[in-house]
């Protein structure tokens, strides 16, 4: 069964979006939304985003916002990464991750996060 958020901050959803710029070259957005609102709580942009930027992100957000209940992602190797699921945990939240093929994680939370880097 899907966590379903309840209030502001429970539920949190991040992921990464890509697109290329006039160049050709990569561009990469990590959004993070929260899922109760819809409100895009963070775009990091750059040409190449790994683990230490989701923690970078997540770290300012905590401090600005507190910690979510849940944060929840795809099973990309940048969110199921041990850097990033033990600096999770170790600050009080727990993950959610979405299953591979869910018809939820393909649809509404990619286009949540998608859209908040058209959004913001």
């Amino acid at each position: 069964m899907r966590l379903r958020p309840e209030r502001a901050n429970h539920v949190w959803a991040y992921d990464f979006v890509e697109d290329r710029t006039r160049d050709g070259r990569k561009i990469r957005l990590l959004n993070v939304v929260d899922e109760f609102t819809r409100e895009c709580l963070s775009i990091r942009v750059g040409r190449k985003l790994g683990s230490a930027d989701v923690i970078d992100v997540l770290a300012d957000l905590f401090i600005a916002r507190g910690t979510p209940g849940y944060i929840r992602s795809d099973n990309g190797t940048e969110f199921i990464a041990t850097a990033v699921k033990g600096w999770i945990s170790g600050v009080g939240a727990k993950t959610a991750f979405i299953e591979p093929g869910s018809p939820w994680g393909t649809a509404m939370w990619k286009a949540s996060t998608a859209s908040c880097g058209t959004s913001c």
